[in-house]
């Protein structure tokens, strides 16, 4: 298989109908690694929205729980990409999400900012970072699949296309974001879980070519210092570099899930997708309790998965 030969696959398809395919195509064939980091920054950058990051900070999940709360949305947002939304595993996947986020008293505002950076900032890291840029089919299909999640999320007034969802995500950014104590301790509490995951005597250095990935509001959102422009021509450039040591490489020929990323931890022995996330203390608002899985989600599990590169 030839280096662009997926990409003229994705091209032969419909982005309007086809757009689970080509989603799937792209995000566990073509950019698997850069999709991980682009969704992990895109989640990032709604602690800087002080609404959001002050409920993250109230629950501790992203505080106490760092590692377990990174590994259950990593693996409940992995459940529908691999199985489709209609799909056991997927309903089960995406009724846990609804349940948590029932829990609490999150706008809809805020669920379709959030649902905005999964659209906007995968494109922008790939454009930037990747091994290609992405195609138009692949943008398209990108918006048609979270427009089916905002869905089935029960959040209103969803974004119609990828400028839309892009406009979207700037006029809320400009609008919300602010420094805020709260956000600052999530952001803090994140950048020392991706640290723990290398040996220990890397961690400030981790931690600096970390924030050299911010851009400019992010960092005045959590007050962080500039780093100098060595430092930020030196690691974007060294991430710019392997995207294009990527393209060198020969194509995957074996789709790679998120769940089979290393830094996932908390479940050496396997997972039930029905038990992934929090079940907040009776009483909440909305707040679900643990039950025993309706007919059929029994078999939504996965053991151990193959660790891949």
């Amino acid at each position: 298989m030839q280096r662009y030969e997926r990409l003229r696959q994705i091209r032969r398809l419909d982005p309007d109908r086809d757009w689970l395919t080509i989603y799937r195509l792209t995000a566990t064939y073509e950019f698997p690694w850069d999709l991980t980091r682009a969704l992990e920054l895109a989640l990032y950058r709604t602690y800087a929205v002080p609404s959001i990051g002050q409920l993250l900070d109230r629950t501790a999940e992203l505080t106490e729980r760092t590692q377990k709360r990174y590994d259950d949305t990593s693996l409940l947002l992995d459940t529908v990409v691999e199985h489709g939304f209609d799909s056991i595993q997927g309903r089960t996947a995406i009724r846990r999400i609804n349940q948590m986020h029932h829990s609490y008293d999150i706008s809809n505002d805020d669920m379709r900012y959030v649902l905005c950076t999964f659209v906007v900032v995968p494109k922008r890291w790939i454009d930037t970072y990747g091994w290609r840029r992405l195609s138009r089919h692949e943008v398209i299909a990108s918006a048609h699949y979270y427009r089916t999640l905002g869905r089935h999320m029960g959040i209103q007034g969803i974004p119609e296309s990828y400028e839309e969802f892009e406009t979207c995500l700037d006029a809320y950014e400009a609008e919300h974001f602010g420094r805020d104590e709260a956000g600052r301790r999530v952001s803090d509490a994140t950048l020392t879980l991706m640290a723990s995951w290398y040996p220990g005597v890397l961690e400030p250095v981790l931690k600096k070519a970390t924030v050299a990935l911010l851009d400019e509001p992010l960092l005045r959102a959590f007050d962080y210092e500039p780093p100098s422009a060595l430092t930020r021509t030196l690691v974007r450039g060294a991430v710019r570099l392997r995207g294009r040591a990527v393209r060198l490489l020969p194509p995957r020929r074996a789709p790679h899930q998120a769940r089979q990323n290393w830094e996932i931890k908390s479940y050496p022995k396997g997972y039930r997708v029905s038990e992934l996330g929090t079940f907040p203390t009776p009483g909440l608002r909305g707040c679900p309790v643990p039950q025993a899985a309706p007919p059929g989600e029994g078999s939504a599990d996965h053991k151990p998965p193959p660790r891949t590169t």
